[in-house]
């Protein structure tokens, strides 16, 4: 009897067991919803950005179903950041913080996140960028040429002429169906270092035209050499088109058109004609399309500058490529400039006759100075030894002939550090200040375009593709480079270098520039030892 009353009660007790087993085990399991609650938190934008510094944070907004135990922010190079990437650890619990990000790189991107961990994981907050800052300057590349070019491949020439402010780690070309196309678009790289280079431009397709510039990059960043433009071929053969002369010309408008006498190979899908101030202009030159198929056309060319001269093709396109027709030039009416200095229509100084320029209320030579007696370029010149010296580029008087000379600042001052005195100019006639060249550049319309208004027209003397040169200021502008502070010349043909007679310290005086690839005025503290193109302005 005892034995079966103590199965009874064993058997009793193990059924009590079980029961109260699965009773805790299912709270347990309603629990756990519970405690799988991750917190909240959200990212602060970034501030105090340098180099290599920069200050975040974040706020957590609730803790969730457990404790914060760890929350900060986290950073890298690439999208979405996580604690496996360099973070911070501020702290724990709800609130606001603030977080120091450091041992940054310069001129790069970054990505941030703030983040907060509790027993159920880790959660994020939104994504913030930012660049880091830079120091110094950028190197300074030419974009050279496109050559064999063919249905799927191309070649590009660049030259790195200036390192900047410290070493170029990488060179190449970088290539786009659309404008502007930087190292995000399809790239090479050819080596580093300055001097000039050779890419091999693949993957291409065919009857595309292409945008192209040279790249240099050192650690304060990234510069491009000018845009040049190209189509790779087809198959097939192209249209035959001819070029009608050009009538009704005015100050802003003009009458052009053509005749597209056989359609190539397959049927012409556009035809037009294109004009630029420089000579063969193509379609990524401005353009105007009319129509289709063979036959003449006639179209109204608008937006021209006044007392300009201009290049005009005519243009047709079928699946094999475009071919364009005789170029037929032309030069609009009026004038928006150019008129000598009443009464000084010319200067007579050293045996040589300068013309004279009238813009707003400044009389300017018209011509860079070319006075004194030629040294080479490793020498420096002396401004207070009472003889006059010029530098002319690569050494060859020739280059004096056509660009002027290059000059010192202390050479162009003769010696003075007064702004506005006579100088190397000649006797009623000083080098401009800083505030002189600034109201001549507002005159013309602001550094954004007064480049382009004294700029030379067409690429006699420029390089390709001498952006926005319309000369209607009359001040012709030519391009004849720099000699640098270490005695070589760089830069003929694609920039244009003038001092100023106001310096900003013992080493250093300002300057303006004019490049071939945009129609900007620079402005700029340079080196005095740096040899600079010479204008004056009448007293």
């Amino acid at each position: 009897m005892k034995t079966k009353i103590f199965t009874a009660s064993g058997t009793f007790l193990v059924l009590l067991s079980a029961f109260i087993i699965l009773q805790y085990g299912c709270k347990k399991k309603s629990d756990d919803s519970v405690v799988g609650q991750l917190p909240i938190v959200s990212t602060n934008s970034v501030s105090n950005i340098t180099q290599t510094t920069a200050t975040g944070g974040g706020n957590v907004t609730s803790h969730g179903s457990s404790m914060v135990t760890a929350r900060g922010v986290c950073w890298s190079t690439s999208s979405n950041p996580t604690t496996s990437n360099t973070h911070t650890t501020d702290g724990n619990g709800t609130g606001s913080f603030t977080s120091s990000l450091t041992g940054l790189t310069g001129n790069t991107p970054y990505y941030v996140r703030a983040y907060a961990t509790n027993i159920a994981g880790t959660a994020y907050g939104s994504q913030v960028s930012f660049t880091t800052t830079v120091t110094g300057t950028v190197p300074t590349v030419i974009t050279t040429n496109i050559t064999n070019i063919t249905q799927t491949t191309a070649t590009g020439v660049g030259d790195v002429i200036a390192q900047g402010s410290s070493s170029v780690t990488a060179r190449g070309v970088c290539w786009s169906a659309s404008s502007n196309p930087t190292t995000s678009n399809t790239h090479t790289t050819d080596g580093s270092g300055t001097g000039s280079f050779t890419s091999s431009l693949t993957g291409l397709t065919g009857n595309t035209p292409y945008y192209v510039r040279a790249y240099a990059t050192n650690i304060a960043g990234t510069a491009y050499g000018i845009q040049l433009s190209f189509t790779t071929t087809g198959t097939g053969t192209v249209p035959t088109v001819t070029t009608d002369t050009i009538t009704n010309i005015t100050q802003t408008t003009a009458t052009g058109g053509g005749n597209v006498t056989a359609q190539g190979s397959s049927s012409v899908t556009a035809r037009g004609v294109c004009w630029s101030a420089s000579s063969n202009p193509t379609i990524f030159d401005s353009h105007i399309t009319d129509g289709s198929g063979t036959g003449s056309f006639t179209i109204n060319l608008t937006g021209l500058t006044a007392f300009t001269p201009y290049y005009v093709r005519a243009y047709a396109t079928n699946i094999a490529g475009t071919a364009y027709g005789n170029e037929v030039n032309f030069t609009t009416t009026g004038s928006s400039g150019g008129q000598p200095c009443p009464g000084t229509p010319t200067v007579l100084y050293e045996g040589k006759t300068y013309n004279t320029i009238l813009i707003g209320t400044q009389c300017w030579l018209k011509e860079n100075l070319n006075v004194g007696t030629r040294i080479i370029g490793l020498q420096s010149q002396y401004g207070t030894n009472g003889i006059k010296e010029k530098y002319c580029y690569d050494d060859l008087e020739s280059n004096c002939a056509i660009y002027g000379g290059l000059y010192q600042w202390d050479e162009f001052m003769q010696g003075s550090t007064t702004p506005g005195v006579q100088g190397i100019c000649p006797q009623g006639w000083h080098v401009p200040t800083d505030v002189e060249w600034t109201i001549l550049t507002d005159f013309l319309g602001g550094e954004g375009v007064a480049g382009g208004k004294m700029k030379e027209a067409g690429t006699a003397h420029w390089a390709f593709p001498n952006i926005g040169a319309t000369n209607s200021s009359g001040y012709t502008a030519l391009p004849g480079g720099y000699r640098n502070w270490d005695g070589h010349f760089y830069a003929s043909t694609s920039f244009a270098c003038f001092w100023s007679s106001t310096d900003s310290s013992s080493a250093y005086a300002w300057h303006r520039y004019l490049w071939n690839d945009n129609e900007k005025v620079g402005r700029l503290k340079y080196d005095k030892t740096d040899g600079f193109s010479a204008r004056c302005v009448q007293d």
